[in-house]
């Protein structure tokens, strides 16, 4: 009776394949931040006006 299962760590064609692959580079820098940074300027801004609006009413 044939075996409808086939091992994927049994081919070593594919487990080398698998292995060599490089990892894709972590992007560093500003470049990566720089929308979280926009949008915490954005809160600040927010915040800063919401607090002056309350305390003048």
């Amino acid at each position: 009776m044939a075996e409808n299962h086939t091992d994927p760590s049994g081919n070593t064609e594919a487990f080398r394949a698998f292995a060599n692959t490089p990892e894709p580079e972590a992007a560093t820098g500003t470049a990566t931040r720089m929308p979280l940074l926009v949008g915490a300027a954005a809160v600040a801004v927010v915040l800063v006006a919401l607090a002056g609006w309350l305390a003048l009413a």
